[in-house]
């Protein structure tokens, strides 16, 4: 009688992993919304990148809307996080500030995915995230820590200008981006790579000096 060679696995079936699943179809959708925004990001595409189905997308998140609407608010929760961590209020006020600013700059050329998003956001004219009120509510203690810095380096003598937390934060951001959003321009413009790591290396000293300097500035007249 021939032997048979024929192996059976008698191991269970491995159960789906629902959270990898659910992962992998967010970290696609945030990749394909990031580059095509939400109109030109497709719900197959999203599906083969994160190895699931469309029908997966819908049971997970209910719909490409619901989909987006949960990559932008992974976007800006995943800063603030970090924003968190920094616990700036340990710091004196002017390495408080220079931490954040550092961190700022550091966060945007290190995560160009977040830059788009953003982006695109703003080109819809922030059509989804007024329906995510925990967008603004997770700024508050950025607000505040802002505050707390500004207050504490008056007291101190380090700050000398009253500024209102978020007008601050804006110009920050914007020192911050500007070189981003706009490098293959500007790097016509003036026959340099912004995109180079010794140009922004430069930046990054230029841009903490720029906000230290205008907080620490004597405006006595």
């Amino acid at each position: 009688m021939a032997k048979d060679d024929t192996t059976i696995d008698a191991r269970p079936p491995r159960k789906r992993d629902a959270a990898a699943t659910r992962q992998r179809i967010l970290d696609a959708g945030k990749a394909a919304f990031a580059e095509h925004g939400f109109a030109g990001a497709r719900i197959d595409q999203i599906a083969r990148a994160a190895e699931a189905n469309i029908q997966m997308i819908y049971r997970y998140f209910g719909g490409k809307e619901e989909l987006y609407l949960t990559a932008l608010a992974d976007t800006y929760a995943g800063i603030r996080v970090l924003e968190r961590q920094l616990d700036l209020g340990a710091l004196p006020p002017a390495d408080g500030m220079r931490r954040l600013v550092e961190f700022t700059f550091d966060y945007l050329r290190d995560n160009p995915q977040f830059v788009a998003m953003i982006r695109n956001e703003n080109m819809a004219h922030g059509r989804f995230v007024r329906n995510l009120p925990a967008v603004s509510d997770s700024a508050l203690p950025l607000v505040e820590t802002i505050e707390d810095l500004l207050r504490r380096g008056r007291a101190s003598g380090d700050f000398r200008i009253e500024i209102d937390p978020p007008q601050l934060y804006v110009t920050i951001r914007s020192l911050c981006i500007i070189h981003l959003a706009q490098r293959d321009t500007l790097s016509v413009m003036f026959k340099r790579d912004l995109g180079a790591p010794d140009w922004l290396a430069a930046r990054r000293v230029h841009v903490v000096d720029v906000v230290l300097t205008f907080l620490m500035a004597d405006r006595t007249r």
